[in-house]
């Protein structure tokens, strides 16, 4: 079973200016001129961290990680104005065109598979591989699943506590009701519902639950992130135009070597997206992995995204 590589410091780091609001950060790590590869990280407002890079071979990949709008070290901080999908795609363009990329490899789970196939259906010619894993479509089955009914018959316990911060009166819409409370002009309201809202996904993205995991998800600045954030985002149907439109749209990127990597148990992000998108993308090669939950660094979905970015190398151009 495949594991980790060596931890790897940055070759490069920079601050982007992508509108007069937004600032991204950036950074290099890997091989200089080894074979581009643009790491896409989830939430949307997670952020980047150290283990995102060890997916790949130091010595064969260039890999480029940044921080989404109002995630991670990018600034301002949770911010919503200017914050759509289509601003992301636009800062992925403005960063491939910085370095000098011709055509890259992307790498993304959960939102980060979603903007990772937008991005490509939209660029095509600037792909030149898709990994990607916890699989989300951005439809509202998959919104009320998690967020509404559905998900609180496996973790009861976990829902009460994401609850509890919305009156029973207002239940009936929960994205609604937080999306309130995550807008609030009140400091510790927007804090409290992003506990909330953050601390129920923490709960659940892995098979075998870990209370740390819990606790850093509920730490204010990655939870005010992630939740206002998200929620901004799902309210809005992720932006599309069109329902089911990373489906719809498939027939753009049939061309393109696809590897899918879903954990059977992933209650987050249901193995049925992943199912249905390779039924789309029929080139893909698509790997359940059986004792998995959501979380990209579980063993069995860790071996086979490392799997998958070994596999590129047979098929890669190098540059």
């Amino acid at each position: 079973m495949r594991t980790f590589f060596p931890e790897i410091e940055p070759y490069n780091t920079f601050r982007l200016k992508v509108s007069d609001i937004h600032e991204l950060y950036v950074e290099e790590c890997g091989n200089p001129n080894g074979v581009p590869v643009l790491f896409i990280h989830g939430g949307p407002g997670a952020g980047i961290s150290k283990n995102h890079s060890r997916v790949f071979d130091p010595s064969y990949y260039r890999i480029v990680l940044f921080d989404q709008r109002g995630a991670g070290k990018s600034t301002p901080h949770a911010c919503l104005e200017e914050n759509t999908t289509w601003d992301l795609i636009r800062d992925m363009e403005a960063i491939r065109t910085k370095l000098d990329v011709d055509q890259w490899l992307l790498f993304g789970g959960s939102w980060g598979s979603t903007l990772s196939l937008a991005y490509a259906q939209t660029h095509p010619h600037t792909i030149s591989g898709l990994i990607l894993r916890g699989i989300f479509l951005c439809r509202e089955e998959e919104f009320k699943w998690f967020y509404q009914e559905g998900c609180h018959w496996i973790y009861p316990d976990a829902w009460e506590n994401y609850c509890a911060v919305i009156p029973p009166a207002e239940r009936g819409d929960m994205m609604k009701a937080f999306y309130k409370r995550l807008t609030s002009d009140d400091t510790e309201t927007r804090l409290t519902a992003a506990r909330a809202w953050s601390g129920w996904e923490g709960a659940t993205v892995k098979l075998i639950p870990e209370p740390s995991l819990v606790s850093k998800f509920e730490e204010d600045h990655l939870a005010l992130s992630m939740a206002r954030i998200e929620c901004h985002y799902f309210m809005n149907n992720c932006f599309f135009s069109k329902k089911n439109q990373l489906l719809a749209d498939a027939a753009l990127i049939t061309h393109i070597p696809t590897w899918i990597v879903h954990g059977r148990y992933d209650v987050v992000c249901p193995v049925k997206n992943a199912w249905e998108l390779k039924k789309a993308l029929p080139q893909a090669t698509l790997k359940i992995v059986a004792d998995a939950g959501h979380t990209f660094d579980e063993p069995g979905t860790l071996s086979a995204l490392i799997e998958a970015t070994e596999a590129f190398k047979t098929v890669a151009k190098v540059p």
